[in-house]
């Protein structure tokens, strides 16, 4: 599925369409450089899943946890990871394997440890405010 021409103002609605594409898959892997948006998208996505709770990067916690309407949500953020050693010592697979919906930013830092299935969101910037978003199950 592809989006294009993403504004801030479509986040919620395209959070919807992801979520519907989605299906039953509950691991997104989030792609795009420095500042394309993939905190601000999971933000939308936490919503659209009924989260009430502010969603921030978890940066430096590397994982936050958010309740949605009936779904617990884990955000990780591996930009920071020296190695997937790290991942590992975090228990990783307790998260992934929970039944969870787990939104991974930075999945590039731990690609040995990446689950077969997912949803793949690649999000490049085409202007200041508009995205282009290229959803994929694998």
């Amino acid at each position: 599925m592809l989006l294009t021409s993403i504004s801030l103002s479509q986040l919620p609605n395209t959070a919807s369409e992801i979520i519907k594409f989605a299906k039953d898959s509950r691991i997104f892997l989030f792609y795009g450089e420095m500042g394309a948006g993939k905190t601000t998208l999971i933000k939308a996505l936490c919503e659209s899943l009924g989260t009430t709770e502010p969603v921030t990067s978890p940066t430096f916690s590397i994982v936050n946890e958010y309740e949605g309407a009936g779904n617990r949500i884990y955000h990780f953020d591996f930009y920071r990871l020296k190695n997937e050693t790290e991942a590992l010592d975090m228990g990783y697979e307790e998260y992934f394997y929970s039944g969870a919906y787990c939104f991974i930013e930075w999945p590039e830092k731990i690609p040995n440890l990446l689950p077969d299935h997912y949803v793949s969101i690649k999000i490049m910037v085409k202007d200041d405010d508009l995205r282009e978003i290229n959803i994929e199950k694998i």
